[in-house]
């Protein structure tokens, strides 16, 4: 996904300027804020149909990444476990709120574990293309430098520079800060961290690194990196990338672990109910969580320019079963080879579940058939499959009445994941229409094609998952997630 000429020469204008502001002391950015009309849909087959093409370009993002730097960080905060609100979304994700600056600003962040770089909507001038918007006078809130005594532009020496563009492109941008020949010190020396221009499945952010205070509850964490944007595209809110690099706010906290509770989607955004997020950097970090059934995390592939797949939290799916039937799935998709082609990995980002064709297409054919045997009146809807891209979609008599066979997912360690109906199947229109909730694009897996499944949001709803990072394992269990 690419900005438009609009944003991408504003863009190309601020890059030009910004090497012009050297001083560590707060800035003032004299810029003013656009709005766009809101995204509608004129029917739910279109937003289904929304849905499941930003879930596609999200997977292909993941699995085919562009070159960003990563690395995992021993950084700690002082002990602390914290709990606040998960609300959801009509634009398939969940956000959460949290505070930066003197005095504090408080914003809005999806919640993203297969990314690590934390940003929000930045300055009075802030550009978001194709937003999706509540309401036609709405507006998206931003964060405020010249008010906050305690934001710093990133500098070019500062090692967190290197946090987003790497070692190398680093020193290519930021030059030598030694003595030249002339044994006057480099020029560059005093230069800023170059913009950054990050690119995701649904689509793209740019702007310059601050450093800035975090407030979280009783909680004051000073220097936290922050990606300061300055325009987007079809990002409706910051994101708090929780993924494993060094940027994250998992790893600048010093998390050992985190977990998150998904309300069911009504893709909406009028729910006054909301699943809850809990960041622990408790050192009692060997205790497992009551209830919770644990799966060890997967090495990670380390694969050449492709870093971003050291970011992704990688599980272990040994097998997939439908109505208690094995389904015969290649071993290759299953698990990650050394070209990075394979491999599940968990994606609080995404919306549906993605999986590869060579994934997709045999439990497709086991649930067709098995629906099949069980029930001729279950007949296929093609045009509900061709309105929304949901594929097998099936007529059925109204929500609730209808039997589906059971979908589970056979995790190392023995830890079993049975989904809720509601978790793989989502009824369209009047109800009539049930569509499987799972995407794939069709294309035979290549070479260093990325992950075969990522594991999406809906899939998680009314489950508790937890990323156990001390121990590296990923744990879940079935609840109600009701914020209390």
């Amino acid at each position: 996904m690419v900005p438009s000429m609009a944003a991408f020469f504003f863009f190309l204008i601020l890059f030009t300027l910004l090497p012009s502001f050297i001083s560590p002391s707060p800035i003032t950015l004299p810029l003013q804020q656009h709005l766009l009309p809101p995204t509608s849909f004129s029917s739910p087959y279109q937003n289904l149909n929304s849905l499941v093409n930003s879930s596609l370009t999200r997977a292909h993002q993941i699995k085919h990444p562009a070159n960003r730097q990563s690395a995992t960080s021993t950084s700690s905060a002082s002990d602390f476990t914290a709990k606040t609100e998960l609300s959801p979304h009509s634009y398939g994700g969940y956000s959460t709120s949290l505070s930066f600056g003197t005095p504090p600003q408080t914003l809005s962040f999806v919640v993203d574990t297969a990314s690590s770089f934390v940003w929000f909507p930045c300055t009075t001038h802030y550009f978001c293309e194709h937003c999706v918007f509540p309401s036609p006078t709405s507006r998206i809130p931003s964060f405020i430098p010249v008010l906050s005594s305690s934001s710093k532009i990133v500098g070019c020496r500062n090692p967190k520079c290197s946090w987003i563009h790497g070692r190398r492109r680093r020193s290519e941008q930021c030059g030598n800060c030694g003595y030249n020949g002339g044994g006057r010190r480099s020029r560059y020396c005093s230069q800023i961290c170059p913009p950054y221009l990050i690119l995701y499945g649904s689509g793209t952010t740019g702007g310059v690194a601050l450093s800035e205070t975090l407030r979280f509850r009783n909680l004051t964490i000073p220097n936290f990196l922050i990606g300061c944007s300055v325009f987007s595209s079809r990002q409706p809110a910051g994101i708090a990338g929780l993924g494993r690099g060094r940027s994250s706010l998992a790893s600048q906290l010093g998390l050992a672990r985190f977990s998150y509770c998904l309300l069911s989607h009504q893709f909406d955004d009028d729910s006054v109910r909301s699943g809850y997020l809990v960041l622990d950097s408790g050192s009692d970090s060997g205790t497992k969580t009551r209830g919770m059934i644990y799966t060890p995390f997967v090495k990670n592939p380390i694969v050449l320019n492709k870093p971003d797949y050291s970011v992704y939290y990688y599980l272990g799916l040994r097998r997939i079963s439908v109505g208690g039937r094995r389904v015969e799935i290649p071993h290759r998709h299953l698990s990650p080879g050394i070209d990075g082609s394979g491999g599940t990995i968990v994606d609080s980002g995404t919306t549906f579940t993605f999986m590869s064709r060579g994934v997709f297409e045999p439990v497709s054919r086991e649930l067709v058939a098995q629906m099949e045997r069980s029930n001729g009146n279950y007949s296929r809807s093609r045009a509900a499959e061709t309105a929304t891209g949901l594929r097998p979609c099936f007529r059925v008599h109204g929500k609730g009445a209808a039997a589906f066979p059971e979908l589970r997912l056979h995790f190392k360690g023995g830890a079993d994941m049975v989904l809720p109906v509601e978790n793989y199947f989502t009824y369209v229109g009047s109800g009539e229409v049930a569509c499987l909730a799972v995407v794939t694009d069709g294309m035979e897996e290549g070479s260093g094609g990325g992950p075969s499944v990522i594991l999406g949001n809906f899939q998680m709803q009314n489950f508790r998952v937890e990323y156990d990072l001390a121990n590296q394992r990923f744990g879940f269990k079935q609840q109600p997630c009701s914020h209390h």
